[in-house]
């Protein structure tokens, strides 16, 4: 065996070692980790518009821009179980929703021949005393084809946000 390969052959084996020492470190997951409990006990909330992508209304989803804050809200108000405020310096937690564009990774195109970008929902808890964020919730929006299936599935993404947001703040029982 020449320097070089033995060489090679010595550091593929020294990462290889390095990499299972550093996996072994690592402990599997086997739980959750705990839910801040400013999530479960607060009482007041304040939804913020974090805004959108200006370029998915009207043209991906009917509606305007403010369509993800409007739906969110009143999905909240309807449950019954939030008590929302108008202004963040009376609310527990701050409910910041944004609904942006991730670039696609699949070879999806537009007219012009550029990808079209995934809508994401992000909703992002922010405990409103401390200004920390205590959790952030995602949820891609599917694509579609024709208007009243990406309408279809901008509603159930936001469903989506709305059952984990319940979740997490202990408002549902947890499905098994």
């Amino acid at each position: 065996m020449n320097r070089v390969a033995l060489k090679l052959s010595s550091a593929l084996c020294s990462a290889l070692l390095c990499a299972s020492v550093a996996s072994a470190q690592i402990p599997a997951y086997t739980e959750a980790g705990p839910i801040p409990s400013a999530l479960t006990s607060a009482k007041t909330f304040f939804v913020s518009n974090g805004g959108t992508v200006s370029q998915f209304f009207p043209d991906t989803f009917t509606g305007d821009a403010n369509r993800a804050y409007s739906q969110f809200y009143a999905a909240l108000k309807a449950t019954g179980k939030y008590d929302l405020v108008g202004d963040p310096s009376q609310a527990d937690l701050v409910l910041y929703l944004r609904l942006v564009a991730r670039p696609c990774r699949s070879i999806s195109y537009n007219c012009t021949g550029v990808p079209d970008p995934q809508p994401v929902f992000y909703l992002t808890i922010y405990d409103r005393k401390t200004h920390y964020v205590l959790w952030t919730i995602t949820q891609p929006v599917d694509g579609a084809i024709l208007l009243k299936n990406h309408d279809h599935n901008f509603d159930a993404a936001l469903a989506v946000v709305v059952r984990e947001f319940e979740r997490v703040t202990g408002k549902t029982p947890v499905t098994p």
